[in-house]
């Protein structure tokens, strides 16, 4: 048998990709089997001038007004591997390799800058241009997992608000950046900007012919010229699920949904969704950014591995939600593995409340099919009355505050159901 392609997907549909006159947004993140995903609300702020601001490994200035943001987010690390501002923007990354080399020592983390961009950008271009002067001043590096083997790499970016859509591509610090203002789009691990660039590092095409890997005079193509002669095999493998993103996306184009995302993040044949190996889909995130300002954008999570035996559960911004403690992983000071030198020299129990319930029922499902059936069947008609009540909220039938804690209670409803 072919082995599976591994890699994180990240998805956009604008109007007319989208059945109705929204931006949805899509991703699933694909990280070590054992790796715990957390939820985690971070309410807007002001800093003292001066201050600094200190990320997974490195401190860099922090800026004097953050945004509120919500993140999908390995509990060990301080960056996200996708998640959302108060603003309406959302990001998602992806890992890469090309012919720049990864640089030694610790940076800034590809899950630094979807953090930073959101924290700092109050559209999909502000954030770009946040992840990209960041990406330029301290550069991109570190540790990407929670283990002393070394794994590093590059990324690329997916950012959303409610009128466009930005690809931004990375190596090193060098970058390219393509605008999508309408129809379908998926990146996975793999460059994928050609010719068509919106924005670019200004010496992006310098270095390419310093290098010997531009003439300088032909077409410049930032896919051709910066992946590698030799891509790691899960670079390969990528080409397959991006292929399979494409098709699912182009197969129902003109009709995106929310529901539709989330088939798609749950889709196993085409290796989207991934639950084999030793990496699997850890979290996802699914997003409704409606071009009408007055509606409110929401933001789906799953908050535990596997979306096709997880259900999404609804986030809207409010200044009164209640703070939703049982999807946050438990915090360890500077005894934390990844604080003390040398790094993640042991484990630690990362679990939060509900992805040890889920873990409990998945159990059950091994060992009592019928059961663990019928219980994901009642989770599923919850997301389903979820996804109902969201409908009725952006037709104006429901008040969009009154969904402020939909995610604390089914968070809340789920772990009684698994109880």
């Amino acid at each position: 048998m072919a082995q599976a392609p591994m890699s994180c997907d990240c998805f956009v549909s604008m109007p007319p990709g989208s059945r109705d006159d929204h931006v949805i947004f899509g991703k699933n993140s694909d990280r070590p089997r054992e790796e715990v995903q957390e939820v985690a609300h971070y309410p807007a702020a002001s800093h003292p001038p001066g201050s600094t601001l200190e990320c997974t490994f490195i401190q860099i200035p922090q800026v004097e007004q953050t945004h509120a943001v919500v993140l999908s987010k390995p509990a060990w690390m301080w960056g996200a591997e996708m998640g959302a501002n108060d603003q309406g923007v959302c990001i998602g990354n992806e890992a890469v390799w090309t012919r720049e080399a990864v640089a030694p020592g610790e940076a800034l983390l590809g899950m630094d800058l979807v953090r930073l961009g959101l924290e700092r950008g109050d559209s999909a271009w502000a954030a770009l241009t946040v992840i990209t002067s960041l990406l330029e001043q301290h550069g991109q590096g570190g540790q990407c997992r929670e283990d002393p083997e070394p794994f590093s790499y590059h990324n690329t970016f997916l950012l959303v608000d409610r009128n466009e859509a930005w690809v931004l591509e990375t190596a090193g610090r060098l970058w390219a950046a393509q605008k999508v203002i309408e129809g379908v789009k998926n990146i996975s691990n793999q460059l994928t900007i050609g010719a068509e660039i919106s924005a670019e590092h200004l010496e992006l095409r310098s270095v390419a012919q310093a290098q010997g890997w531009w003439d300088g005079e032909g077409e410049f193509n930032f896919s051709q010229v910066f992946s590698p002669e030799n891509p790691p095999a899960r670079m390969e493998l990528a080409k397959q699920r991006y292929r399979g993103g494409t098709a699912l996306l182009k197969q129902h184009e003109g009709s995106v949904t929310a529901e539709v995302m989330m088939s798609i993040l749950r889709d196993k044949p085409s290796g989207i969704c991934m639950d084999s190996g030793g990496f699997c889909t850890t979290g996802s995130m699914v997003s409704v950014l409606p071009r009408d300002t007055s509606l409110p954008c929401i933001h789906f999570f799953t908050a535990t591995p596997d979306p096709s035996r997880s259900i999404f559960k609804p986030f809207i911004f409010s200044d009164c939600s209640t703070p939703v403690l049982r999807v946050v992983s438990p915090q360890f000071g500077p005894d934390d593995p990844v604080k003390k030198q040398p790094r993640f020299q042991n484990k630690v129990d990362r679990r939060h409340d509900l992805y040890k319930a889920h873990q409990a029922a998945l159990n059950t499902m091994e060992t009592n099919p019928d059961m663990g059936l019928a219980v994901y069947e009642i989770l599923r008609d919850l997301e389903s009355q979820c996804l109902n009540e969201i409908s009725a909220m952006l037709n104006g039938e429901i008040p969009g505050d009154e969904l402020g804690d939909l995610f604390f209670d089914c968070v809340d409803t789920e772990i009684k159901f698994y109880q």
